[in-house]
């Protein structure tokens, strides 16, 4: 039976190159793989997935209104598709989460999606929080913070280096991520002041 899976992270925690890999191994042993990526950062409706490691691959673009269970299926009845894969997938709309669990239900093709849970404010991205309402199986990618803890949350730094504490959910420009634990966040964000915790902890 197929299934809907959901891969998350933080930033720079390897969701691209797993994506790729995958699809990689797959389409090595003839299956026939379809891939999707935002378009929030493309023009047109060809767009590649790449990862910090130097795979890269080409893929098809969605964004918002886009109906991906007609599109996938569509490719399906031309030639087989076997798995698909999005990365990206916090930048899905509610409504394409069930689309592509409709690709795994009804077309019976298991459907891959890879990105973000939160954003840099600590807030779901719409399609993580459809995607974690009811994907079938949740899988987190995990990275490490600056101090060697588990990184659950990302902080943004403008173009001056600095740690950006409002904003649009997705910006788009010369921005940085920065996975970091959720002490460490709280604290870049400014939420709490870890010196008020010294006494308290030798105490």
């Amino acid at each position: 039976m197929a299934k809907l899976y959901f891969h998350y992270a933080t930033m720079n925690a390897g969701k691209s190159t797993m994506l790729l890999q995958a699809s990689y191994n797959y389409r090595e042993r003839g299956m026939h793989t379809v891939l999707f990526v935002a378009g929030h950062y493309r023009k047109g409706m060809s767009g590649y997935i790449s990862s910090r490691i130097g795979l890269d691959a080409d893929a098809e673009i969605f964004r918002a209104g886009d109906d991906l269970f007609a599109r996938v299926g569509e490719q399906h009845a031309r030639n087989t598709v076997h798995y698909v894969f999005v990365d990206e997938a916090q930048f899905l709309e509610e409504e394409q989460v069930w689309q592509l669990a409709r690709v795994a239900d009804r077309l019976e093709i298991p459907v891959m999606c890879y990105g973000l849970r939160t954003d840099f404010q600590g807030r779901l991205f719409s399609g993580s929080q459809a995607l974690l309402a009811i994907a079938d199986e949740l899988r987190e990618v995990r990275t490490i913070c600056r101090c060697g803890r588990k990184a659950t949350m990302v902080v943004r730094l403008g173009p001056d280096g600095r740690v950006a504490k409002q904003g649009a959910q997705v910006a788009i420009g010369k921005d940085v991520y920065v996975s970091l634990c959720r002490r460490h966040w709280e604290e870049e964000m400014g939420r709490i002041d870890p010196d008020d915790f010294i006494g308290f902890m030798k105490g």
